[in-house]
Formats: C-alpha cells, structure tokens, sequence
C-alpha cells in the first residue's frame, strides 16, 4: 500500500490581488489535511473510495471532469500508463469543502503523490505543482496558484504569479484562530465576479489591487521580524479592500467584528470570500477566548493554528 498526505492551507494577505500579479502570502495548516492510499486491487478497473463525499465508484463511471477523475485521468496520460492498472483509492480528509483551506489542492497533491509512487512515476515538487496548478485552472478559472503552491511545500509563501517561489519564516511563532462561516463558497464565482468588474474599471482596481500589494510586502517585513501589533492592524487595512472588492459578507465581517471585540489584534476573510473562513491573529493567552466569541457569533467552527 501507498500512502501520501497533504495539509490545509490559510491565505493572511493578498488574495484575488494576486489573480493580477500581486504578491500574496499563505501558511500550511497543519491541524487540518488529506490523506490518500493506494493498493493494488482485486476488482477490475480503478475504484476510489472518498467517504468524505460520499463518493464510491469505478472511475470510467465519473464524468472526466470530475474533480477526483480528472486528477487521475490527467496523471495516467502524463505518465502514458497503459494499460491500467486495478486500484484500490482510499481519500479521507479532515479539509472543509469551499472554505478557502485549500481542500481541492491538498486533494490533488495528495493523489497526485500517491500515484507517482505506486506507480513508480517519480515528481519532483515543481512538478507535483506545476500538474497541481493544472487541475486548479479546470476547477477554478483563473486560479492565483497560491493553493497548490502551499500545499506543495508546504511551508509559508511569499508568492507572485510566475515568479520564482519564495518561502519565508517568521521571526517567532504567532497565533491564529480561523473561523469557518459554514457557507460553501466556491472561489471561481467571486474570482470570476471581480474580473468582471476589473474589466469594467480597470484602473480603479489596479489601484486597489496596488495599495493589496504593498501591504503584502508590509506584512512579511513584520512577519519575519515579529512586528505582530503591525501585522494584526494590515489585517484590518486588506478587509476593507476586499470587502470594497465585494468579496466580504455579512456573516464574514460579523465573525470578524467579533473577534475584534473579543480582543484580537487584527482580522480578516481569507481565501475566495462570500463565506468560507476569516482568520484573526491573537495572542496566544486569548486564542480561546476569540475562538469562543467566533462560535457565539454563529462561526460553525474554529482552528486554532500556530504559525512557525
């Protein structure tokens, strides 16, 4: 049997600005994450089995697009496997569907890995990204490539859109507490809305999307030398240019309120908006006192995650 895991993700800073070439920056969420094996079969024909998702089924019987299909459609053509082989696919995972974790990434690279091993088709990270990165642009558009490349490596990214990957560490652990709206919000709905308005009022946006860049580049300066009061106040700043992006919600800014007033330093949605998660960075002595006040506020669940 082969296994492979995959963990969540959490974007601080930078999402959809970084659809348009502007820096974001995304940690791994190691509470969270897939998990993948893979062994030989004694049925015909490859068999996934995703309790998660309730999906148990032969994989000629999947639409090629599907999700899970297509990853391993994909992966038999790259890899020019013929003819295939007899699998048995387990895929469990503890990632929250369209909640801006990465779930549809940490899938991905988790599969993708355990092919490549059970089939003895090495790939490298770069690789293991690059065909991510693929699978995301059928499912989401115009994906940023932020999920599959923190997913990938799972260490924290300072990422730019076709530029040379950069990983960073910061200067001391901090503490976030991630908020889940319960609302599934795919992330190629909002993606696709902004474009629209983009189009529309090209230099409105690329203002706003240039004043998202500078407080990415900001907030990895204090990342890295420990600045958390700084950091927590260009949380505040990055909302309210998502929400102008429209991108908030209701439920996202009432939770975001709350931990506010709960005592954190600093919040904000994370990831595609219009639902999902909204993140909250804290000192380590109130994480559970925020957590609390997220889940009177109507949060359907907390994470609260260390960043190293």
């Amino acid at each position: 049997m082969t296994k492979s895991s995959a963990l969540g993700k959490i974007i601080l800073f930078g999402e959809h600005a970084v659809v348009y070439g502007r820096p974001a920056l995304a940690v791994p969420v190691t509470q969270v994450h897939t998990d993948v094996d893979i062994a030989k079969s004694s049925r015909a024909g490859i068999w996934i089995n995703a309790s998660d998702v309730n999906l148990h089924a032969e994989l000629n019987t999947l639409p090629s697009d599907h999700p899970i299909a297509s990853v391993i459609h994909n992966f038999l053509f790259l890899g020019r496997v013929s003819p295939f082989p007899n699998l048995e696919i387990n895929i469990s995972s503890t990632i929250p569907v369209a909640a801006g974790l990465g779930s549809g990434a940490a899938v991905t690279v988790a599969l993708t890995r355990a092919l490549s091993s059970h089939l003895n088709y090495p790939m490298s990270d770069e690789e293991v990204n690059a065909f991510t990165y693929e699978i995301e642009k059928l499912h989401h558009g115009t994906p940023s490539g932020i999920d599959n490349t923190v997913i990938t490596y799972a260490k924290p990214v300072y990422f730019v859109k076709g530029q040379s990957i950069e990983t960073f560490k910061a200067g001391q652990s901090f503490t976030i507490v991630i908020g889940d709206t319960g609302i599934s919000a795919p992330t190629k709905e909002s993606v696709e809305e902004l474009r629209r308005m983009w189009r529309n009022e090209k230099a409105r946006w690329e203002s706003v999307f240039d004043k998202v860049a500078e407080i990415s580049f900001t907030a990895r300066r204090a990342i890295e030398q420990g600045h958390w009061e700084m950091l927590g106040e260009l949380m505040n700043e990055n909302h309210k240019l998502l929400q102008e992006m429209t991108v908030s919600s209701p439920e996202l800014d009432k939770l975001i309120s709350a931990a506010d007033e709960a005592g954190a330093l600093g919040a904000k949605l994370s990831g595609g908006g219009r639902g999902g998660n909204m993140i909250a960075l804290v000192t380590p002595d109130l994480a559970e006192t925020v957590s609390s006040s997220l889940k009177e506020a109507g949060a359907r669940n907390t994470i609260i995650t260390k960043i190293l």
